[in-house]
């Protein structure tokens, strides 16, 4: 019987991974990654990505691997995966958590390929938990609260879940950023939170077109101001929500189309 090549390898340092070297790595969670779609042999938003890696690093760990070296990690990763895939590029220390040992260490590259993904249609209704991701800036990984809160929802009848700082405004939501618009503008929420890689580019396309964007507090009182709320991640520019808590949005689908045209804008390229 001829084995069929994996369409999804994984990859670390640009080498292929083993079961013996991935064991250590099991619930380790000292490290950050980030995640993207490949489509046709592509990334969007790739300098984005880099940005977070490098930053991530070096708030880590001390120093970062280079733009060039992760550029051929990935590009290493498209050649030989699938030209649709989705990707994980994760940066840990190879001394693990808990210890000393970790720290100011030339950081590992795990690049981690699997089937693509355009994640759920929606509408989602979005339960509100207080709740505040630490080092919210850095896509860290190791975050039970993340997948808690989700199923927490789910048992309430909701979809997913939002959080709710300690001021009492919105800031994301689980593995999503929130996006609300007023029929005019499009309103990113103003609060300590990941800023992802797909809300960056629909930011700056965005501004390309000429759209109004502003940064404001999000109270639950200021959502029946909002004719259309959304939330996004590398899945997908924006997913209609119908609901945070008790309070109904109206689903707009000028606002859904309009992020997706933000970001069929942004150009794809090859990772060379």
């Amino acid at each position: 019987m001829t084995t069929q090549p994996n369409p999804y390898p994984l990859f670390i340092n640009g080498q292929p991974v083993t079961a013996l070297q991935l064991n250590p790595l099991a619930f380790a969670g000292f490290a950050h990654f980030t995640a993207m779609q490949v489509r046709n042999a592509k990334i969007k938003a790739l300098d984005l990505h880099l940005d977070r890696l490098r930053n991530a690093s070096l708030d880590l760990f001390g120093r970062a691997p280079s733009d060039e070296l992760l550029r051929s990690y990935i590009r290493m990763a498209v050649q030989e995966g699938a030209r649709d895939q989705s990707m994980t590029v994760t940066v840990f220390s190879p001394h693990g958590e808990f210890t000393a040992d970790s720290m100011d260490v030339e950081p590992k590259v795990l690049v981690r390929t699997a089937a693509p993904s355009d994640g759920p249609k929606g509408p989602l209704r979005l339960s509100a938990i207080a709740h505040q991701r630490p080092l919210a800036a850095i896509k860290h990984v190791g975050e039970v609260g993340k997948t808690y809160y989700l199923h927490q929802a789910i048992r309430q009848g909701f979809d997913d879940a939002a959080f709710v700082n300690e001021n009492g405004c919105l800031s994301e939501a689980t593995i999503w950023n929130l996006v609300f618009w007023d029929g005019n503008a499009v309103i990113w929420p103003k609060a300590e939170m990941l800023k992802g890689t797909m809300m960056g580019m629909v930011q700056r396309q965005l501004a390309h077109l000429d759209v109004p964007q502003r940064h404001e507090f999000i109270t639950f009182e200021r959502l029946e101001e909002f004719s259309g709320a959304a939330v996004m991640n590398s899945w997908t520019p924006g997913i209609p929500v119908s609901a945070i808590a008790s309070y109904t949005i109206e689903e707009a689908r000028p606002f859904i189309e309009l992020l997706h045209r933000a970001h069929e804008a942004e150009p794809a390229e090859f990772p060379g």
